[in-house]
């Protein structure tokens, strides 16, 4: 086969906050079909997936949890790449953020642009998101929440080092002038273009000092490397750059990347802030970013507050590996979102894969074996009918590779299938079974079976970038190999006289709907018990240590009237830090309904700023304002207190909303 050269393909990298759903999943499936695809086609292709690792939200959620930031990553990571694995990814290398010589890159880098004036430092008042990591003013809004992820955003303020976007603002929007495949679909570069490059770009936020869990500014060490110029970086970092000249050669070898494989909603961190990161790094600009749509639920985002998550290992436990690839490959539009349900997915494997494809197989071996104890021979008696299966079956790569030089997976499958179904109309076209009852027709028969032999074949051999495990099952049944796509291209390359197996496998069984909801509502419920699971609280010896029971003095009996002038509310506090010359206060501000509050609580010996930012706590809203070491408290913090002094904030057993009352 002819070299055709190097590709480069990458994966968003997975944020290592809890386990992907489905729709997560889909990105990595579909970069692994073009991965196999290229490989296939005559390319020596390296394929790089991985996860992101640091930020504030993992932060927060390992404490949580009760672990340390990097135990926390560490699982969550595990089960990533689980999840690959599962679903047969190819990756080539799986990189993780919080590796030692990414984290050394990172640093290289940061200092880097720091030293050539990309990067300064200032201080930053926003809006920020935590989920999305993300700083927003308030025009950037969308009906005052983040305009990614439509969350609620928090006031911020803090030092930064800052870079310096619209320094090569112009430069990128020339680029992509001139390079209209740069992104892709062309919808998505109509929106960088008009709504972020050509009204003008603002100066990047690059660290932060509110949390820890992050790579150090190595010159500046109150700094983390905020995660964009973190994550976005592991598409060199992971194939050997270095920032002082030294890269390596599978570096030199690699880059820039062929394809960057990305989902819609993280597009402009893709296109706008990794491209203007090379500019000032001096590399080449990828050649190509693709911004998928989303895989939706029954036309909605899965989330775990809307209960309609679908996890690829609960789907693989009742479909299979392939056919799950093949659905989340087939459902897919090219620009537009797809939706997943779990009867869509029955209706597919039954009628797609089960009729169409399992169906076919089937018969063909059985007929083979029954009529010539599984001899497939090619006797050449060579009717009219053979001649549009043989062409639809030899232009089948062709049309393929068509699709697929757009990225048109979805496309690229279905004329897959289409070959199948035209095997399928075959077999109703030239009856077989007729011509088994004379002798005399032996021979056509024998060609027949042996044309669908051979359609079967080139269509599995076109298919097996897409579904892996079932082209080679049903390469093995009729005891030969797949060939590569040239090879397609010619009818007759199956030898024959080939003896297939004797006992067809089944390659997709049936399903009963019934059935199948049966088996989703036990895994829904193990979701909703592992979800309770992972909501309690951990109680360690750190956050209640005492089994035992604590009797305190009793005070003065008090009236309902006189409990009921106490105004007890949730709290969500959105920003905490250390008042200045005191060990003991820290000063938080804490949104209650529609108000923030600063409440100074004498807490810093049993929590840090950075632990008490985002918790939901139960505050005393209406005690009178008063100076705590010159600083205004306008509130209370309820804690508990064990016997040894210890104090532990009372917390909301379940969600809830900032400012609902506590009664």
């Amino acid at each position: 086969m002819q070299n055709k050269g190097k590709y480069y393909i990458t994966t968003a990298i997975a944020y290592t906050s809890g386990k992907p759903h489905i729709g997560n999943n889909y990105e990595i499936v579909l970069a692994d079909s073009i991965a196999r695809y290229k490989r296939k086609d005559g390319y020596n292709v390296f394929f790089q997936t991985g996860t992101d690792e640091h930020g504030q939200k993992i932060e927060l959620k390992a404490a949580e949890a009760g672990v340390t930031p990097k135990e926390f990553v560490d699982n969550v990571a595990k089960i990533i790449k689980g999840l690959c694995d599962l679903l047969n990814i190819s990756y080539d290398k799986f990189i993780r953020t919080t590796d030692k010589e990414h984290e050394k890159q990172v640093q290289k880098i940061f200092k880097r642009l720091y030293d050539q004036g990309d990067i300064y430092k200032s201080d930053y008042q926003g809006l920020y998101c935590t989920p999305c990591e993300s700083f927003w003013t308030e025009s950037q809004l969308k009906d005052g929440k983040c305009p990614d992820c439509g969350r609620e955003v928090k006031p911020a303020k803090e030092e930064a080092y800052f870079f310096k976007m619209s320094k090569y603002a112009n430069r990128l929007i020339d680029h992509i002038n001139k390079h209209p495949e740069f992104i892709q679909p062309v919808s998505r570069k109509n929106e960088m273009m008009n709504n972020f490059l050509i009204p003008g770009l603002q100066d990047l936020c690059v660290s932060r000092t509110s949390f820890q869990w992050g790579i150090p500014v190595d010159f500046d060490n109150r700094h983390v490397v905020y995660v964009w110029l973190d994550a976005l970086t592991n598409y060199i970092t992971g194939i050997g750059y270095d920032a002082d000249g030294n890269s390596t050669d599978q570096y030199k070898a690699l880059w820039p990347a062929d394809l960057h494989l990305i989902g819609k909603d993280i597009i402009r961190f893709h296109t706008i802030y990794w491209p203007i990161f090379l500019m000032a790094l001096g590399e080449e600009l990828p050649h190509q970013i693709f911004g998928h749509p989303w895989l939706l639920q029954n036309n909605d985002k899965m989330s775990k507050s809307k209960g309609n998550i679908m996890y690829a290992d609960d789907l693989v436990t009742v479909f299979g590996v392939d056919a799950v690839r093949y659905f989340v490959l087939h459902e897919m539009p090219f620009e537009n979102d797809g939706s997943i349900t779990w009867d869509l997915m029955v209706e597919r494997l039954n009628s797609d894969l089960a009729n169409t494809l399992g169906n076919l197989v089937n018969r063909t071996l059985s007929m083979s074996n029954k009529y010539f104890g599984g001899i497939v021979e090619n006797r050449g008696k060579v009717e009219a009918v053979d001649e549009e299966l043989k062409a639809i079956a030899i232009g089948t790569y062709d049309r393929v590779e068509m699709k697929m030089q757009d990225l048109r997976v979805a496309d690229a499958l279905t004329e897959i299938f289409n070959l199948f179904k035209r095997c399928n109309k075959y077999i109703d076209e030239t009856e077989p079974w007729i011509l088994a009852k004379d002798e005399a027709k032996k021979d056509r028969l024998a060609t027949v079976l042996y044309n669908l032999a051979e359609s079967i074949m080139i269509g599995a051999s076109v298919l097996e970038p897409f579904m892996p495990e079932t082209a080679a099952k049903i390469a093995a049944q009729f005891n030969t190999t797949l060939r590569d796509f040239e090879a397609t291209k010619v009818f007759g390359g199956y030898v024959s006289g080939t003896k297939v197996t004797d006992t067809p496998e089944i390659l997709f069984a049936r399903l009963d709907p019934k059935e199948v909801d049966s088996k989703v509502v036990e895994l829904v419920q193990k979701q909703k018990d592992q979800e309770t699971t992972d909501a309690s609280t951990d109680q360690t010896a750190e956050n209640n240590p005492q089994t035992e029971e604590i009797n305190i003095e009793p005070k003065e009996e008090i009236t309902y009237e006189e409990f009921a002038k106490m105004q007890f509310q949730v709290g969500e506090i959105l920003s905490c830090e250390a008042v200045p010359k005191s060990k003991k206060l820290l000063c938080s501000q804490v949104k209650i309904g529609s108000q923030v509050k600063q409440i100074v609580s004498g807490i810093k010996a049993f929590y840090t700023p950075e632990e008490m930012v985002g918790k939901k706590v139960m505050v005393l809203v209406n005690l009178k304002p008063a100076k705590l070491a010159g600083v205004l408290s306008e509130g209370m913090l309820l804690c508990a207190e064990d016997a040894d002094g210890k104090l532990a904030l009372v917390t909301p057993e379940k969600p809830m909303p900032a400012g609902a009352e506590i009664c």
